[in-house]
């Protein structure tokens, strides 16, 4: 709901109603005897976004992805309909684009990350014409799912940045539903397709990186790693890549051309106190609590933590902040830990999925019975349906 009255100081005071803000405020909601929340965000609409992979794929309509914020807003949290313009944790204190000062007694920090596009000279001009695509905005997801379609063969590229990004396997997924798709219209001879990516390896963790590897080679998809994309010529249907070692440049000409933009924490987290050398929220990588701003939490993909930045991982860390800010509240010690725990279910194909989940240190912890790193149906039905559902109708009602 929009408050009737806002006021000026909330005892928890929320930054960002994506997948983090809105779980932690709806934990707090059935955890808190008195309950006094507000959300600042600025957007109507809300996302599940690791469903574009499969609208860019063609098996789901954007619209499925989305849904109104109004709808999403526990119930007695304010949501104030503004965005945050300063920091000022030393007084415990933002002010908003609008120019309101808000003070608080505990901030929860859930901004997201931010979209780079403008890094990348030409990306922005060139998106959505010339078989340019990205399903990493709304407005452009349609076009991924027209260029598999209108494709008759030639150079098809798919990009990885060396910044963090959405789910670090989702650049890849798009790449093999296009191939799976090439296959099926009976023109994959006639396409070849390539990944650059200025990662090092094809995947972090050991486990599923082998049968991803061994899923390219038996695919004949070709590998390009370390290879930075540092600018398009749209007019041109050219990429220009860079050896992130050797700084070497060359050009490499499209038929289609898949771009995950570089990324980074939001530009008013950067430039702030809050943040570390790297520009993301400092911050505990086990209690999710400030360590110079004690009564300040983080969660999500704004949160300088050394895991993969996912949907899933928001799931395992909002229990630990609503928990750890239970505590503080109580004058207690911080005793919830987070583990690093996150997933990436990476479609390898329409019906085939591996289900990656690891901790910080790479090991795998998976929750099944079976060895995730084979690609199997059922697990492309988790994601596909079991996995918005649970988001949906659990996780962002706070009851998973």
């Amino acid at each position: 709901m929009i408050a009737p009255q806002e006021k000026t100081h909330y005892q928890i005071l929320i930054l960002g109603g994506g997948t983090a803000g809105i779980t932690v405020a709806a934990q707090l909601r059935h955890k808190l005897q008195t309950f006094d929340v507000a959300i600042i965000e600025p957007s109507t609409k809300h996302y599940y976004q690791p469903l574009w992979t499969l609208v860019g794929g063609g098996v789901f309509p954007k619209e499925q992805s989305e849904r109104l914020e109004e709808s999403l807003i526990p119930s007695g949290a304010i949501w104030i309909r503004d965005s945050v313009a300063e920091f000022a944790p030393e007084q415990n204190r933002i002010t908003t684009t609008s120019g309101k000062a808000i003070s608080y007694d505990y901030l929860v920090i859930a901004l997201g990350i931010q979209i780079d596009w403008d890094k990348i000279p030409g990306l922005r001009e060139g998106l959505g014409r010339n078989q340019i695509c990205s399903n990493y905005a709304f407005d452009q997801v349609d076009y991924t799912w027209e260029c598999l379609q209108s494709f008759q063969g030639g150079n098809a590229l798919f990009t990885m940045p060396g910044t963090a990004v959405k789910c670090g396997g989702a650049p890849q997924k798009i790449m093999y539903l296009a191939e799976d798709h090439f296959r099926r219209r009976g023109i994959r001879r006639q396409c070849n397709i390539h990944y650059y990516s200025a990662q090092g390896a094809l995947f972090a963790v050991e486990k599923y990186r082998k049968t991803l590897e061994k899923h390219v080679v038996e695919t004949g998809i070709e590998l390009n790693l370390k290879q930075n994309l540092v600018e398009i010529l749209p007019d041109s249907k050219a990429a220009i890549f860079e050896h992130v070692e050797t700084k070497e440049r060359r050009q490499v000409g499209f038929d289609m051309i898949h771009v995950t933009p570089p990324m980074s924490a939001p530009s008013i987290i950067q430039k702030s106190t809050l943040a570390s050398s790297a520009g993301w929220v400092e911050v505990d990588k086990h209690t999710l609590q400030h360590p110079r701003f004690r009564n300040v939490f983080t969660l999500g993909d704004c949160a300088g933590l050394p895991t993969s930045k996912t949907g899933a991982a928001i799931r395992k860390q909002a229990p630990v902040v609503v928990a750890n800010l239970r505590s503080a509240l109580a004058g207690e010690p911080l005793a919830a830990k987070y583990n690093g725990y996150t997933s990436c279910p990476i479609v390898t194909g329409y019906g085939k999925l591996i289900l990656a989940e690891f901790d910080y240190d790479g090991n795998p912890q998976e929750t099944f019975p079976f060895d995730q790193a084979q690609e199997r149906w059922s697990m492309y039905l988790l994601k596909a349906y079991a996995l918005p559902t649970l988001y949906w109708n659990a996780m962002l009602r706070g009851w998973a």
